[in-house]
């Protein structure tokens, strides 16, 4: 009965948008999938949006293996490194309203940050040039409970330096976005998990979308990870780190990472000039540009502007992928310890582009 209903699902997709993808593309773009929609695999979940309308949408697989869940466009995925896009914004959300600037330091934000971090701004955690341990590197091996945002902060203040001076170099930081969820609970007086469902996701209707938190939020249509073994797939949906919500805590569905997407256009929840900074390339204090906005990768792809993110977690591979001048994104979620789906989200693009679609 799932299976029939996902089919009339992307049946009804395709026949309601304003652009329909040829035969061949769609064919060429299941075929990308095939080892995700083995029988008894963890699966996929794929949409593609052009001028603001989702012409494909499609899962493929399983969400839950022991369960024997069918994927759904509405599934929800752990994010992981994607939900840094979302903890960006909620920091210049916070910027918009005065509660303070990019070159905020985070000393004079939170009270107890470590001395050794007194030249780190909210710029230079933004677009991972503070300079600041990674935090998995501190949590010690024999750790079996789950870290919190908050620890990140108490890992920090156990040791008397940084990889480098703030600005100085690009290294992507971990560290860095859950400083961030901690600034954004300390300005605004909420939990992280609920300044994003107040601010960002129900005035934008992603009402199934969280930063999930274990014994207060609960996951719908939820996608469980996984990990191939030489027996087989294994769940392995959680690690130590997986409680940090700033740098990847959220859970969200391709259905509604589209809602996202035409925000993104819009920028209803963000002054449009803060927001365009988000999809800049940051420069070093040597003047050199790096490839990384405000939770964006900024870099081109064959010859097209391009901002993308990955997410990358124990038992999650996800990628977003966005072609703005274009007004196209493909976005793909997955529930497996391996893949590459921004490779293939590139692939889709390369279609795109061969065959006019995106121009329709």
């Amino acid at each position: 009965m799932r299976m029939l209903l996902s089919l009339m699902a992307v049946i009804t997709l395709a026949s309601c948008a304003p652009y329909a993808l040829k035969n061949s593309t769609t064919s060429a773009i299941d075929g990308f999938f095939t080892d995700y929609g083995k029988s008894g695999s963890p699966g996929a979940s794929v949409a593609i949006i052009q001028n603001s309308q989702v012409v494909f949408s499609k899962a493929y697989g399983l969400a839950s293996i022991e369960d024997r869940i069918l994927a759904e466009p509405n599934t929800n995925y752990r994010l992981a490194s994607v939900t840094k896009q979302f903890t960006a914004t909620a920091v210049l959300m916070l910027i918009d309203r005065r509660k303070l600037s990019l070159d905020s330091r985070l000393t004079d934000v939170l009270p107890g940050a470590p001395k050794y971090a007194s030249g780190v701004t909210m710029r230079h955690l933004l677009t991972h040039t503070s300079g600041l341990v990674d935090y998995e590197d501190l949590i010690p091996d024999s750790q079996t409970v789950q870290v919190l945002d908050r620890d990140v902060f108490m890992l920090l203040n156990k040791i008397d330096s940084v990889y480098f001076a703030p600005g100085a170099k690009y290294q992507y930081s971990n560290s860095g976005y859950a400083l961030l969820a901690l600034v954004v609970e300390a300005l605004s007086g909420q939990p992280f998990a609920q300044f994003l469902k107040k601010n960002i996701f129900e005035p934008l209707g992603m009402d199934h979308t969280l930063a999930f938190e274990k014994g207060i939020s609960t996951v719908e249509n939820r996608a469980y990870g996984y990990s191939k073994t030489e027996t087989g797939f294994i769940q392995t949906d959680q690690s130590v780190t997986s409680a940090v919500l700033g740098d990847g805590g959220i859970y969200s569905s391709v259905e509604e990472l589209a809602k996202w997407d035409e925000e993104l256009y819009k920028s209803t929840l963000l002054s449009p000039s803060l927001r365009k900074l988000s999809f800049t390339p940051a420069g070093l204090n040597d003047g050199t540009l790096t490839r990384y906005g405000f939770g964006w990768n900024v870099e081109p792809y064959k010859n097209q502007f391009t901002v993308f993110h990955t997410g990358s977690t124990r038992g999650f591979r996800n990628a977003i992928l966005r072609f703005p001048d274009r007004q196209l994104t493909i976005i793909i979620l997955t529930n497996r310890n391996e893949g590459e789906p921004i490779e293939i989200a590139k692939k889709i693009a390369d279609l795109m582009f061969a065959q006019g679609n995106d121009t329709l």
